[in-house]
């Protein structure tokens, strides 16, 4: 089985394109918490076992475990091993280096920590990214077409008429050839969005940028999944984990992940027939 056909089956089943990402800032979480051996694993085991019914994915940043030092590797082993095998994890790595390198990143992320997918930059070709789609069961999300100001300095420039991220996209439809790669794109680029779907009829698309970073959630379902209304990931992260700061920080964040859902599900009847 593909990574692709994975993920459909997992949305089918869950009947959900939520993905929760665990962006968790250990400055941000609940301070009775730091009676705990591990209050960020604490913290995301919580947060797991309150959402699990209602996503078909995990985003984690390794951002914001790097930053823990020598706790890092403890507190991600943990994490990961809190999440139920039936949804997908996707290390939030966004690596992309000379092949070597890459293919060290590659076993990290996919051997070492066993995450479905990973999120790449393309900016240094087919070689920086190729060791991570070697394994047809596991997915390599390359960035395209990201939320941040930032984006126009590169993305928007115009190569022989056409802005740089449809080359991207273009590149990365002859990279597919074991049904693995997948898109980033923004949930603040609705119209850009509608137009790389149908670039990519039924690639996954990962969407992040809804909710804190205002992306609108009814147009990211509408114009991010294919014409079946799935193989899109709608990631929420702060929305999510931070719905409250006290001690029912998880009863929140369950009550968040199921309007969510159920909001997303609705954009989908909305706009997509079974």
């Amino acid at each position: 089985m593909t990574f692709t056909e994975r993920l459909r089956s997992i949305e089918q089943a869950q009947n959900s394109l939520l993905c929760v990402g665990l962006d968790t800032d250990a400055t941000k979480i609940p301070a009775f918490l730091s009676s705990h051996e591990n209050p960020v694993a604490e913290f995301n085991r919580r947060i797991i076992e309150a959402t699990r019914e209602f996503v078909c994915a995990y985003k984690i940043n390794l951002a914001f475990y790097e930053v823990l030092g020598p706790r890092m590797w403890d507190t991600l082993q943990r994490t990961l091993s809190f999440i139920p095998g039936d949804v997908i994890t996707i290390g939030d790595a966004k690596r992309g280096d000379i092949g070597n390198s890459s293919s060290y990143y590659a076993r990290v992320l996919f051997d070492e920590l066993h995450f479905s997918a990973a999120t790449l930059h393309p900016y240094m070709g087919f070689d920086s990214v190729e060791p991570f789609l070697r394994r047809r069961e596991c997915g390599a999300f390359i960035l395209t077409l990201t939320s941040n100001p930032g984006a126009r300095d590169f993305q928007y420039l115009r190569v022989n008429k056409r802005p740089l991220y449809e080359h991207v996209i273009r590149k990365v439809r002859g990279w597919n050839t074991e049904g693995n790669c997948g898109l980033v794109v923004g949930a603040t680029r609705p119209g850009e969005l509608k137009k790389i779907r149908d670039l990519v009829p039924s690639m996954p698309i990962l969407i992040p940028g809804v909710g804190a970073q205002g992306g609108d959630l009814e147009k990211a379902v509408r114009h991010g999944c294919d014409r079946t209304g799935f193989s899109a990931l709608v990631n929420a992260s702060r929305t999510i984990i931070y719905a409250s700061a006290g001690e029912d920080f998880a009863d929140a964040a369950r009550r968040q992940a199921l309007e969510m859902r159920d909001t997303i599900n609705r954009s989908r009847e909305r706009f997509f027939t079974p």
